[in-house]
């Protein structure tokens, strides 16, 4: 999963959150922003940059935020989708316990314990890391957690995730600022130690990552239970659905006036054994030629 990229449409990530009020942003860079009820969290999506999303918590609506988590554009959704499920479930628990929320913590436990769904999955650590810095790699080398423990500032990067070799198209990164909340550091690194799959298209998946990941074709028979819960189409749907009917209108329109004049005719002929007849014709099917010849001009 961590090597398969962005889909570019962020719905993964947005999905915990779809109850939470959405603001289309028709200016500036943010062009969704979702926020909890409360407006505490805050969630942008920024699809035209390289830090795709960018997500924080404040103490209030109108205070700065204590933390910070950005990804950027390689970045799988799905990656985003843990810690926003997680930044839901703190949120509610604040709500029906009148409390400020576990996601304003701040780190609370050992690095070990941050990183643990990793060495339990057998990622290892790394004992060229630099001082001051704990790093724990995959086992394919392809993926790791990097832990900064220099410096000081509360806004300052002190936890990395990154996956695939380096450059603009083929490393993700999830980087956290110096008071994001250990449990939130560790359910987004708890999804890349799993080994589910992730639906994506062929040409999303970068040609220099092809070599590294196993595709496979996804089945097109939908199950039965799966079928009959109705689903709200997404934008991505809507324009699917648009094109696909755009080419079917496209192929069944006659191209040419010798086209048209073997439709009339073939109407003509239809009305004509109905009225001898009294009843309707039977359906025929008759295929159209794939190019008419183009009728001379006289001069």
């Amino acid at each position: 999963m961590y090597l398969a990229g962005s889909n570019r449409t962020g719905e993964a990530g947005f999905a915990p959150v779809a109850h939470w009020p959405h603001q289309y942003l028709d200016e500036g860079p943010c062009q969704l922003l979702v926020t909890s009820p409360d407006q505490r969290i805050r969630i942008g999506w920024f699809g035209d940059d390289f830090e795709l999303w960018k997500i924080s918590a404040a103490e209030d609506a109108f205070s700065a935020p204590r933390w910070t988590a950005t990804f950027n554009h390689v970045t799988p959704a799905e990656m985003v989708a843990d810690l926003t499920a997680a930044l839901v479930q703190d949120y509610d628990e604040a709500i029906a316990s009148d409390t400020p929320g576990r996601f304003l913590t701040g780190p609370t436990v050992p690095w070990r314990d941050t990183v643990r769904p990793l060495t339990d999955a057998g990622w290892n650590l790394d004992a060229a890391a630099e001082l001051g810095t704990v790093e724990i790699i995959a086992p394919d080398d392809q993926a790791g957690i990097l832990i900064d423990r220099r410096g000081y500032g509360s806004d300052r990067t002190t936890v990395e995730l990154w996956a695939g070799p380096p450059g603009w198209g083929t490393r993700a990164e999830a980087t956290f600022t110096a008071r994001a909340p250990s449990h939130l550091i560790a359910a987004t690194a708890a999804v890349m130690a799993k080994s589910t799959p992730v639906v994506r298209e062929r040409h999303q998946v970068d040609r220099r990552m092809q070599h590294l990941v196993t595709m496979a074709p996804v089945a097109s028979a939908t199950p039965i239970a799966e079928a009959q819960v109705p689903r709200a189409p997404t934008p991505l749907d809507v324009r699917r659905t648009a094109i696909t009917q755009a080419v079917h209108r496209a192929a069944r329109a006659p191209r040419t006036a010798a086209d048209l004049r073997v439709m009339a005719a073939q109407s003509r002929s239809t009305g004509a054994a109905q009225k001898r007849t009294g009843h309707p014709a039977p359906a025929t099917s008759t295929r159209l030629p794939a190019s008419s010849p183009t009728p001379r001009r006289g001069r």
